[in-house]
Protein backbone atom coordinates (compact mmCIF):
# COMPACT_ATOMS: atom_id res chain seq x y z
CA UNK A 1 0.00 0.00 0.00
CA UNK A 2 1.44 3.33 -1.04
CA UNK A 3 -1.20 5.68 0.34
CA UNK A 4 -2.44 6.00 3.89
CA UNK A 5 -6.04 5.34 4.83
CA UNK A 6 -5.84 8.36 7.14
CA UNK A 7 -5.07 10.77 4.29
CA UNK A 8 -5.87 10.27 0.61
CA UNK A 9 -7.58 6.92 1.18
CA UNK A 10 -9.92 8.22 3.85
CA UNK A 11 -11.34 10.84 1.52
CA UNK A 12 -12.02 8.61 -1.47
CA UNK A 13 -12.13 5.28 0.43
CA UNK A 14 -9.57 3.79 -1.94
CA UNK A 15 -5.85 3.11 -1.53
CA UNK A 16 -2.99 3.32 -4.01
CA UNK A 17 -1.04 0.07 -4.22
CA UNK A 18 1.91 -1.38 -6.10
CA UNK A 19 2.27 -4.93 -7.38
CA UNK A 20 4.45 -7.42 -5.51
CA UNK A 21 5.70 -10.30 -7.64
CA UNK A 22 8.28 -13.08 -7.57
CA UNK A 23 11.90 -12.25 -8.34
CA UNK A 24 11.74 -15.21 -10.75
CA UNK A 25 9.65 -13.15 -13.19
CA UNK A 26 11.31 -11.11 -15.92
CA UNK A 27 12.53 -7.84 -14.38
CA UNK A 28 10.94 -4.50 -15.15
CA UNK A 29 12.68 -1.13 -14.92
CA UNK A 30 12.43 0.28 -11.38
CA UNK A 31 11.67 -3.08 -9.69
CA UNK A 32 12.71 -2.99 -6.03
CA UNK A 33 13.97 -6.22 -4.49
CA UNK A 34 12.48 -6.79 -1.04
CA UNK A 35 15.43 -7.50 1.24
CA UNK A 36 13.65 -8.77 4.37
CA UNK A 37 11.12 -11.47 3.44
CA UNK A 38 10.21 -12.30 7.03
CA UNK A 39 9.31 -8.75 8.09
CA UNK A 40 7.43 -8.18 4.82
CA UNK A 41 5.28 -11.28 5.40
CA UNK A 42 6.43 -12.95 2.18
CA UNK A 43 7.60 -16.53 1.76
CA UNK A 44 9.56 -16.21 -1.50
CA UNK A 45 12.08 -13.71 -2.89
CA UNK A 46 9.95 -10.87 -4.27
CA UNK A 47 10.04 -7.41 -5.80
CA UNK A 48 7.82 -4.35 -5.59
CA UNK A 49 6.88 -3.63 -9.19
CA UNK A 50 5.89 -0.14 -10.31
CA UNK A 51 2.55 -1.39 -11.60
CA UNK A 52 0.32 0.99 -9.66
CA UNK A 53 -3.43 0.71 -9.10
CA UNK A 54 -6.19 1.79 -6.74
CA UNK A 55 -8.38 -0.55 -4.74
CA UNK A 56 -11.53 0.05 -2.72
CA UNK A 57 -10.57 -0.12 0.97
CA UNK A 58 -13.37 -2.63 1.62
CA UNK A 59 -11.30 -5.22 -0.28
CA UNK A 60 -8.23 -4.78 1.93
CA UNK A 61 -8.87 -7.39 4.61
CA UNK A 62 -5.65 -7.29 6.66
CA UNK A 63 -2.03 -6.31 6.74
CA UNK A 64 0.43 -9.20 6.37
CA UNK A 65 3.72 -7.38 6.82
CA UNK A 66 5.71 -4.21 6.35
CA UNK A 67 8.69 -3.17 4.27
CA UNK A 68 11.85 -2.22 6.12
CA UNK A 69 12.81 1.46 6.10
CA UNK A 70 15.54 0.77 3.52
CA UNK A 71 13.08 -1.04 1.22
CA UNK A 72 10.59 1.82 1.67
CA UNK A 73 13.27 4.31 0.60
CA UNK A 74 14.03 2.23 -2.51
CA UNK A 75 10.32 2.17 -3.44
CA UNK A 76 10.08 5.94 -2.93
CA UNK A 77 13.09 6.35 -5.21
CA UNK A 78 11.42 4.31 -7.97
CA UNK A 79 8.20 6.31 -7.59
CA UNK A 80 10.14 9.56 -7.85
CA UNK A 81 11.77 8.36 -11.09
CA UNK A 82 8.35 7.57 -12.59
CA UNK A 83 6.99 11.04 -11.87
CA UNK A 84 10.19 12.84 -12.93
CA UNK A 85 9.16 12.10 -16.52
CA UNK A 86 5.97 14.16 -16.28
Amino acid sequence: MLSQKTDFGAIIEHSVLAMITSQKNEPWPLDVAIKNKKQSGLTAPSVVRMKLFTLDNRFILRKIGRLTKSDQMQVKGSLTKIFDYL
